[in-house]
């Protein structure tokens, strides 16, 4: 049975692609049949992200204008490339990692483009056309789910949303089975309208404090000099993990927040990622739950699938 996973935030900035990119991957490397969806059109990011130009776009396929396979890029050869756990132990391990897939449908960032589905009419016509256009739009979206599941065997289907509450954000919600709204921390004045889309939702919060400041129990920074740097090969933490006062710090303000929202926006907190200065200051972050297996943000999104699909299988 297909998961339709969809990544949303009240405001931009919340790292909600990092972790969307890094989650599908290691997903992927996992065994799965993944597909990673950027539906926000407002200011796509994933072509950034993964260095690709793809033959075509989602907007392409939306129109009308693309079949499924021509939007598609596989990137199952850039999961393999770039886990630097591969060895034999963790393949015993995952005995279905050499069966996973990863592909990635990109949003075209033009202008034009933007403006175009925004819209719902590539030329001129008074509201009734937008109206009817965009109801065509919404039919061609529920289709690619739907050939993703019964064409491509899919495990997983993962949205990055536009963030707030737009009409493309609205409709990949009302798509998706289950909603992580990605929240970063003093961003917190959200609005219980996040909840009514028939998706189960939980709480996502990301760059929690208490990690990136000095280790108390030796007096050294936690990020190495190196580790701020412009050449994101340098890209490590030190293993020690945060000391016994900041896990309590984590802990309470996770219990904070929790008491705080959980009754005023009817959702639970499913991981509570905290602020790693590496990933939050490095020149461009790049599939750390690979590259870096070892480091606590990768540690931190592997529990997140974890609890993910603890919660998915309570719901079957």
């Amino acid at each position: 049975m297909a998961n339709c996973i969809a990544f949303h935030s009240y405001k931009g900035g919340t790292g909600k692609t990092t972790i969307a990119a890094n989650f599908a991957a290691s997903l992927a490397n996992r065994g799965y049949h993944v597909f990673l969806l950027d539906l926000d059109i407002y200011a796509p990011s994933l072509q950034s992200y993964f260095e690709k130009e793809p033959k075509k776009w989602i907007n392409d396929f939306l129109y009308s204008n693309a079949e499924l396979e021509e939007v598609l890029t596989d990137l199952t050869p850039t999961v393999i490339e770039n886990n630097k756990n591969n060895s034999e132990n963790n393949r015993k391990k995952n005995k279905k990692s050499n069966n996973g897939k990863l592909w990635v449908a990109f949003s075209n960032s033009k202008k034009e483009e933007i403006y175009k589905l925004e819209g719902g009419t590539s030329g001129g016509g008074g509201a009734g056309r937008q109206d009817t256009s965009k109801i065509q739009l919404l039919r061609r979206f529920i289709l690619l789910r739907e050939q993703l599941i019964s064409q491509y065997d899919a495990d997983y289907i993962i949205i990055d949303t536009s963030p707030g509450i737009r009409y493309w954000s609205i409709n990949a919600l009302a798509v998706a089975d289950t909603l992580f709204l990605t929240l970063k921390m003093g961003d917190l004045d959200i609005e219980g309208s996040f909840t009514k889309f028939g998706a189960k939702s939980y709480l996502l919060l990301n760059r929690v404090a208490g990690y990136c400041v000095p280790n108390i129990r030796d007096e050294t920074p936690m990020v190495s000099p190196a580790t701020v740097s412009n050449d994101d090969s340098t890209l490590h933490l030190r293993n020690n993990g945060p000391s016994g006062l900041m896990q309590l710090q984590q802990e309470q303000t996770k219990k904070d927040v929790k008491n705080m929202l959980s009754d005023e926006v009817g959702m639970n907190i499913i991981s509570a990622i905290p602020c790693y200065c590496d990933i939050q200051f490095t020149r461009k972050e790049f599939l750390t739950v690979l590259r870096y297996p070892d480091h606590p943000f990768a540690k931190q999104v592997e529990q997140l699938i974890e609890s993910m699909q603890g919660v998915l299988q309570t719901k079957v």
